[in-house]
């Protein structure tokens, strides 16, 4: 099920079948974008609602076209400063863009990933390409192939899906998710891509709130392991996630520590798995202060720990 083959991976999504895809920031679990059957399969495996929309994967700024019936001129500008990277524009739907992708809204989400083995698949496959997160819905994402297996392995055809080894992400937390149907960018999810930089390069004043959108990874209870994430010293503790300046407290198990805010982001996800691998109940993560990734990171862990109150 596993495989290193760029030609393997793009034959099994034109043939309708689904392929975990590595990119910067975390697996995707893809299918043809075009597909109905193929796209609503990724549904069912990860046991998502099927209102719940999925971001679709391209090559290049040149196929936003494709997919999107109008492009303001802020957002292309920020689509050519950072794709590929970790942002996600929402814009108004092109006719080509199904129900089926959007959870039955006007918009469609795009992006351009910042992974040359994955965008050599989607120019080899010439498709589009939905992908959530390649993990079972609400779960912790994944950020190496052998998270993929463990967690959907259950759920795939193992004759046909495949999930392709890109190695571990570099990012480690889901990208950016801007909404570009209005005059201002509006920040849904936070990422790497962060506030100050869209303002910078857009020269408008940013605005958040879901403004009535539904995009992924933003409902209250997220990125949850089946241990209980608090975000503050407590009795039950057991494992203990911060900086590598932050001491252990005594008789916790220590499952990450980072050196600073950007190798944070890519061992939280791993570090939150490896205490259900341990059997740990109540993981205290102290989350690094700042704006930026640092405030992409509070907010995952919020939604986390929102999964499991008390």
């Amino acid at each position: 099920m596993i495989t290193r083959s760029i030609e393997e991976a793009a034959v099994a999504l034109r043939s309708g079948h689904l392929v975990a895809i590595p990119t910067e920031t975390v697996y995707g679990l893809a299918a043809d974008a075009s597909s109905q059957s193929a796209v609503e399969r990724i549904y069912t495996v990860k046991g998502r609602p099927l209102n719940h929309p999925v971001i679709v994967h391209i090559s290049g700024v040149d196929e936003i076209r494709r997919w999107a019936l109008t492009v303001p001129p802020w957002a292309r500008a920020l689509a050519e400063t950072f794709w590929p990277g970790p942002l996600t524009l929402i814009l108004p739907r092109s006719s080509e863009v199904g129900d089926w992708i959007t959870g039955g809204q006007d918009n469609v989400g795009l992006r351009v990933p910042n992974h040359l083995l994955t965008l050599e698949i989607i120019s080899r496959s010439g498709l589009g390409l939905a992908a959530p997160s390649a993990n079972r819905y609400g779960a912790v994402s994944p950020t190496n192939a052998a998270a993929v297996l463990e967690d959907l392995g259950p759920y795939l055809d193992a004759t046909n899906d495949l999930i392709f080894d890109g190695g571990n992400c570099v990012v480690g937390l889901e990208s950016t998710i801007v909404d570009a149907t209005s005059s201002r960018p509006r920040i849904l999810r936070l990422g790497a891509v962060t506030a100050a930089q869209i303002e910078e390069i857009t020269d408008l004043t940013i605005e958040y709130g879901t403004g009535g959108i539904r995009a992924p990874g933003t409902l209250e209870n997220h990125y949850s392991p089946q241990a209980s994430v608090h975000l503050q010293l407590v009795d039950s503790a057991d494992s203990f996630i911060a900086l590598a300046e932050v001491p252990t407290p005594s008789g916790l198990t220590r499952l990450a520590e980072p050196a600073d805010v950007v190798e944070f982001a890519q061992v939280l996800y791993e570090a939150l798995r490896k205490a259900d691998a341990l059997g740990l109940q109540n993981v205290v993560v102290l989350a690094p202060t700042g704006n930026g990734l640092a405030a992409a990171i509070r907010d995952r862990l919020k939604r986390a720990a929102a999964s499991h109150p008390g």
